[in-house]
């Protein structure tokens, strides 16, 4: 089985070299803008868009003329494989399979800052120094030993540090998980993981520990002359920060959904789409939302959790280790009593407790939902079945 992994590093470049990694960014954002709008436009006048044969038809004509023939100075497989990253954009932005993709935006800068270089034979590792094209020997922390064969590697700036994501391909046998057991996770924002096995895991709050202070860092930003050196450094000391907040939740993640694929053989997890979970209450002029501030601070919560990139973590370690990830329905499972299966909204007393209104079962309510998710994954996993029954109410129970 092979396995593509990457190793990422945070590079020491000279003055010099930064430039040209500024450069080259600058180059690879240029025309994936340029591409962009021209297929926006066609798609405004239902015209058929420009894919990647003939975008890179344009690009090398663009090189030779004198407006746009900047582009040269930048190594021609980066500015392919930005436009063949485009090109993919858009066909999943077209694809029914993939119903939460979107039409690409335009890349800015200072968000969007990065090149990749696809061509392996034109990298080049000897110790803590890397060779690429156009630019030399970068030095970079190695934190830990590459292993596998190199196939490409992305620069990218983030926070005003230049990093390095070598992507390697690793021949592993076929994985065989070592672990016996099942559970269901519910993803909360009280408890950010509530197993069926009964334990749970508190959320870390990275956003909401810093909030004060980057409210304080960008009241100082406001004030501050637009585009001078104290503006810049300001927004430097927001960028810091913001990194600090993103490397906090990551960390968190990647240590607890570690724990549970290397505990459990099969995790069940609720297909929940957090897209529309997340969407704002204003509403409009003729239909204006209710209680939009008490949405707005749901809202913050739940993408302060990061509940999307758990999923992915655990969906590749499983698979790594020869595990299984199994997404059911989220329908009634916080409503459902995992001791008599009924379906209740009057069940769920507050965010914690539930207290079955049939059989009288009480535990807590995200414990509960854990064990009905549990359960749907073992009814898909037997025969397909649906997982959940309908929202109604058995006979009550007799003695």
């Amino acid at each position: 089985m092979k396995i593509r992994k990457a190793f990422r590093y945070r590079l020491k470049p000279s003055e010099a070299q930064a430039e040209l990694l500024s450069q080259f960014t600058g180059h690879c954002r240029f025309v994936w803008n340029k591409v962009l709008s021209f297929n926006l436009a066609r798609l405004k006048e239902k015209q058929p868009l420009v894919w990647y044969h003939e975008a890179d038809y344009w690009s090398k004509l663009w090189k030779r003329s004198e407006e746009y023939g900047f582009l040269k100075e930048a190594p021609a497989h980066c500015v392919q494989q930005k436009l063949k990253d485009l090109d993919k954009a858009f066909k999943d932005a077209f694809d029914k399979n993939q119903p939460g993709k979107r039409l690409p935006k335009p890349r800015k800068r200072g968000q969007h800052d990065s090149v990749r270089f696809p061509e392996p034979k034109d990298i080049k590792l000897d110790g803590k120094r890397i060779s690429l094209p156009k630019i030399g020997w970068l030095r970079f922390y190695k934190s830990r030993e590459i292993i596998g064969t190199v196939k490409n590697a992305t620069v990218s700036r983030h926070a005003g540090h230049w990093y390095i994501s070598i992507q390697t391909e690793i021949d592993i046998d076929t994985p065989s998980h070592p672990g016996h057991t099942a559970v269901g996770i519910d993803v909360g924002v009280s408890k950010l993981f509530a197993l069926s096995d009964g334990s749970s895991k508190a959320p870390l709050n990275s956003f909401k520990k810093h909030q004060k202070k980057l409210a304080i860092l960008q009241r100082r930003l406001s004030k501050k002359q637009k585009f001078s050196s104290g503006w810049h450094r300001q927004k430097r000391k927001i960028q810091k920060l913001h990194a600090k907040i993103a490397h906090c939740r990551k960390d968190y993640l990647h240590k607890s959904t570690t724990a549970f694929s290397k505990n459990h053989a099969m995790i069940v997890i609720e297909d929940l789409q957090i897209l529309n979970m997340s969407k704002s209450a204003k509403g409009n002029m003729e239909q204006p939302g209710r209680n939009v501030k008490a949405k707005s601070g749901l809202n913050k919560s739940i993408l302060d959790q990061g509940w999307h990139e758990a999923r992915r973590q655990l969906e590749y370690k499983q698979k790594w280790r020869g595990g299984v990830v199994i997404a059911v329905p989220a329908k009634h499972t916080s409503q459902k009593c995992s001791h008599c299966g009924l379906v209740d909204r009057d069940s769920r007393l507050s965010q914690s407790d539930f207290c079955c209104t049939n059989c009288g079962f009480a535990s807590n309510a995200d414990i509960n939902a854990a064990k009905n998710i549990l359960a749907a994954g073992h009814a898909v996993l037997a025969g397909g079945a649906e997982p959940l029954g309908a929202a109604m109410k058995p006979e009550p129970l007799t003695a």
